[in-house]
């Protein structure tokens, strides 16, 4: 018998805190623990998925195009690294552009 409650002390333990505790609360009292435990592991995670949707825009609005060449930076430098054209005057904004008032020439030519 002293084996047996060496080896299972931490179970014994949890047992007598159940048949302690469930006649003083209730039943009620565990539904509630249980409830509560569930809904923070979900505003937990809806807190995560929250920061990283703010730190993806955050890292989205630095985002510089050159448009020279077209090279993508991430707006720590001043000038273009491919080309070395200002950067400084490139609005992040691009949603002003409409598709329909930009143009791309495009030049043919005969290959041989």
């Amino acid at each position: 018998m002293n084996y047996f409650l060496k080896a299972n002390k931490n179970l014994l333990t949890y047992t007598l805190i159940i048949l302690i505790v469930i006649p003083i609360f209730g039943i009620n009292f565990f539904i509630n623990f249980l409830g509560n435990i569930l809904l923070l592991l979900f505003l937990i995670s809806l807190l995560l998925v929250i920061l990283v949707s703010i730190g993806f825009n955050s890292f989205k609005s630095k985002i510089n195009t050159c448009e020279t060449c077209g090279a993508i930076s991430l707006g720590l430098s001043k000038t273009c690294m491919n080309c070395g054209a200002n950067l400084e005057n490139i609005s992040n904004n691009h949603s002003n552009i409409k598709p329909s008032e930009s143009t791309i020439e495009v030049k043919a030519e005969e290959v041989k």
